[in-house]
């Protein structure tokens, strides 16, 4: 159930029966020659909407800026600092704490957000709001994208590019594949950039020229649909198990005893 599409009337009957909802997040950034700049939000939103619509739970709009100044050296790449995402994304959590939600599933697509959802999480439990958690769509296949790719690269690479294959083709350049991959780095480990366990690194340049990681020439759409579909499967199952936690379980522990105070 997509929110937006929704009446007032319409949303009140959902929170009197529900209280989960899914919140898509992305960038808008770089990610090579071959795909677009909405790749992450792609992905996020589409996942975020199949799994919504096989379940029944409630689906927010897309947060299509996030955390990404590490690629602002390309082009078109939009970010917001890590503090104002921060609170934008709480601020518009608690927003659907007010209406009767309490437990909610940012459906993720942007490594550069990660900490920051993990920290809003962190938040909205302590205070006794809410339980939020971070998902991450590649994280939750892992084995799969492994099998499916030789090199999947961290950024820009087969994984990512197979997705967009799938959901929006006409948006993949086809005949920059070879470029992206060639332009870039096929493998990428982060000690390659360390000095005596220091990371000298800060932006995505200074590891490629072109920003994008992994062998692109690897994706296809059939990959895409597979990833899809499996990673689809694992939201569906996070929420369902979301879903029937009672939410005393979720919240934050009570301090341990002897609780503060208590033999004053």
């Amino acid at each position: 159930m997509y929110i937006a599409d929704q009446t007032w009337p319409e949303l009140g009957d959902y929170v009197a029966e529900s209280s989960l909802a899914v919140v898509p997040l992305g960038s808008t950034e770089q990610h090579g020659p071959h795909l677009p700049l909405a790749t992450d939000h792609l992905i996020a939103e589409s996942l975020a909407r199949d799994a919504a619509g096989k379940t029944g739970f409630l689906c927010t709009p897309t947060v299509n800026v996030g955390v990404s100044p590490h690629h602002r050296q390309f082009h078109g790449t939009m970010w917001v600092d890590a503090p104002q995402f921060r609170d934008y994304v709480e601020s518009m959590t608690r927003n659907l704490a007010y209406h009767g939600i309490d437990r909610v599933v940012y459906v993720n697509a942007h490594g550069g957000n990660v900490q920051h959802l993990r920290e809003v999480g962190r938040r909205l439990r302590d205070d006794g709001t809410m339980y939020a958690i971070e998902w991450m769509w590649d994280k939750s296949i892992p084995d799969l994208v492994t099998d499916l790719f030789d090199h999947p690269g961290p950024h820009g690479g087969p994984k990512e590019t197979a997705m967009i294959m799938h959901i929006a083709r006409d948006l993949v350049r086809e005949d920059q594949l070879e470029d992206a991959r060639d332009g870039g780095r096929t493998t990428f480990k982060g000690r390659d950039y360390r000095e005596h366990g220091a990371r000298t690194f800060y932006d995505a340049i200074e590891n490629s020229e072109n920003g994008v990681f992994g062998d692109q020439t690897d994706a296809t759409p059939e990959a895409g649909a597979t990833l899809f579909e499996a990673a689809s499967d694992q939201l569906v199952r996070l929420l369902e198990w979301l879903d029937a936690q009672p939410i005393d379980d979720l919240l934050a522990p009570a301090h341990a005893d002897p609780q503060p105070g208590e033999r004053r």
